[in-house]
């Protein structure tokens, strides 16, 4: 159910980038899935996934075919997506980076923290904003930390 994190699991769940004041600092976090320009099969495919009537319909279908047009689906997505989400678009391609730039002629932000693009990068915004996407666990084993009021990117190394 699209509930069950926050019904099962006592998980709040947040379905836009988020303000939080740590340490003095001002971030904006958020998954970053439709943000800014481009990505434009994604937003489609979170538009009919969020629509109620499409979750109806879907709940409908037998486990067997719901399944498996999910796996379909998402198999597809990657094949898509695969090279471009592991490649550098560069600081003024970045989409997230981008949208982050939009942010920034509204209201500061020290740090805008996102992952959609499961690249880790970090990228200077302007003298006082930075950019990071934290990458993925499967690929780079990549994460990030606050420590002593500075973000960075880390990467687990079992050596």
């Amino acid at each position: 159910t699209p509930d069950y994190f926050e019904k099962e699991l006592n998980i709040k769940v947040l379905h836009s980038p988020q303000k939080f004041v740590i340490n003095n600092k001002i971030f904006l976090i958020g998954h970053g899935d439709g943000l800014g320009p481009g990505d434009y099969g994604y937003k489609f495919i979170k538009r009919l996934f969020s629509n109620k009537l499409c979750q109806w319909m879907f709940a409908r279908l037998h486990p067997n075919f719901g399944i498996g047009l999910a796996n379909y689906l998402s198999r597809s997505s990657r094949a898509k997506t695969g090279e471009s989400d592991s490649s550098f678009l560069g600081n003024n391609e970045e989409w997230l980076a981008l949208y982050s730039k939009e942010i920034l002629n509204v209201r500061h932000y020290d740090l805008f923290i996102f992952g959609h693009r499961h690249l880790p990068l970090e990228i200077a915004l302007n003298e006082k904003s930075t950019y990071f996407n934290l990458g993925d666990w499967i690929n780079y084993y990549s994460y990030g930390e606050l420590h002593d009021g500075k973000f960075q990117l880390k990467y687990y190394n079992e050596s």
